[in-house]
């Protein structure tokens, strides 16, 4: 089975996350990733934790099946060696605030001078044009300002969400630009240059928010009710909570006849924007019920009656999840010996004739790849 980007070589000078995030997508479908790092320390996730034989997991994780190259762009023998890399690569991807590129002599315009068949892809913090466009920004940052964090949390503590949505919303959004990049090129035979925006990316996802705010309606943060659905958050059993959604009259009926709850006919829940005007009394009825039994008696009961739910599962829940089991979503990466080293995320997304192993590659060693680039470079 051959992999959608196989023949595709990306030179990668990104760290941390938003950046390889993009590029374990597009290594994952095929592509052949060369990563640039700084001699002697390289990219900076090399030490963040967790840590197994002094290798990081984080940097398994988003670095799986990459190839390295520590170079030193002072370095007259380093930077021709990097310009003939760049010479045969398909994309180039960073993720340096705007500017620095450019005064490596390697930016958009020179390069694509040079290059004119080279998709440039650039994800940063508050992207290349605007009044903070060189900022410095974290996932964090990007959350606060991107009014995740207030959605999330309460009134009083907003909250961070669990994950780092701010970098892997840019990843994402920057590996969809260099497929339609890649695609335009396949007709028009130019490059193009892809600019993400971390916080533009936060924000195309708060995907209520912004038309409700539009509109002066944004609701006060809940910490598990849907702002646009009811009942759609996280219930009370006797031994803990679970969540439920029922987004649809019929869902709603369903739920109503498992719980003998007798109000499919009050006019206070006749439709879904008389349960959202009631949500409240809603929840505490529901609750009224579900706490005279556990989430085990529940759950099986709502999924035969076809009422969406789900257990809140904890991480070592989610590990043994056998819905994710079977979509093989947690997988091994290896270390350079082929030993199951670290686990890691799979690929959610599932292709015909693609392959879909339980194990990826190993993450790079520095520079460990050097040899190898060389022999590619030889045989151009």
């Amino acid at each position: 089975m051959s992999l959608p980007l196989s023949g595709v070589t990306i030179v990668d000078f990104t760290r941390i996350l938003s950046g390889p995030f993009a590029t374990m997508i597009l290594a994952d479908l095929g592509a052949t990733v060369i990563k640039i790092e700084r001699p002697g320390s390289g990219d900076g996730a090399r030490t963040l934790p967790p840590l197994k034989d002094g290798k990081s997991g984080y940097f398994a994780a988003v670095n799986r099946g990459k190839r390295s190259l520590a170079l030193d762009f002072d370095i007259d023998t380093d930077r021709a060696l990097l310009d003939r890399i760049i010479a045969r690569a398909d994309v180039l991807v960073e993720n340096f605030r705007p500017g620095v590129m450019d005064r490596r002599n390697l930016g958009w315009e020179l390069l694509h001078a040079r290059h004119p068949e080279l998709v440039y892809a650039s994800v940063t913090g508050f992207g290349q044009t605007g009044p903070d466009a060189k900022r410095a920004a974290y996932d964090v940052i990007v959350q606060a300002r991107s009014g995740l964090m207030d959605r999330t949390g309460t009134q009083e503590v907003p909250r961070r969400a669990g994950s780092s949505f701010g970098d892997l919303s840019g990843g994402m959004f920057l590996a969809q630009g260099i497929l339609a990049a890649l695609y335009d090129r396949a007709r028009t035979g130019l490059g193009r240059r892809v600019d993400v925006s971390m916080l533009d990316a936060q924000l195309a996802l708060m995907e209520q928010a912004v038309p409700r705010a539009a509109m002066g309606a944004t609701p006060p943060p809940h910490p598990s009710r849907h702002p646009a659905i009811a009942p759609c958050e996280a219930i009370q059993a006797s031994d803990g909570s679970f969540v439920l959604a029922a987004g649809t009259e019929a869902q709603f009926e369903r739920l109503c006849l498992v719980l003998d709850l007798p109000i499919a006919g009050d006019a206070r829940f006749a439709d879904n924007a008389a349960r959202l005007a009631n949500a409240r009394l809603l929840k505490r009825l529901i609750e009224a019920v579900t706490l005279d039994h556990t989430r085990s008696h529940w759950l099986p009961r709502m999924t035969a009656a076809g009422v969406p739910c789900a257990p809140i599962q904890a991480m070592d829940q989610v590990m043994k999840d056998p819905q994710l089991g079977a979509r093989n979503m947690i997988v091994d990466v290896l270390d350079r010996y082929g030993r199951a080293s670290f686990k890691a995320a799979g690929n959610p997304i599932k292709m015909s004739g693609m392959e879909d192993p339980p194990a990826r590659p190993a993450a790079p060693e520095l520079d460990g790849n050097r040899a190898d680039i060389l022999r590619w470079l030889e045989k151009g």
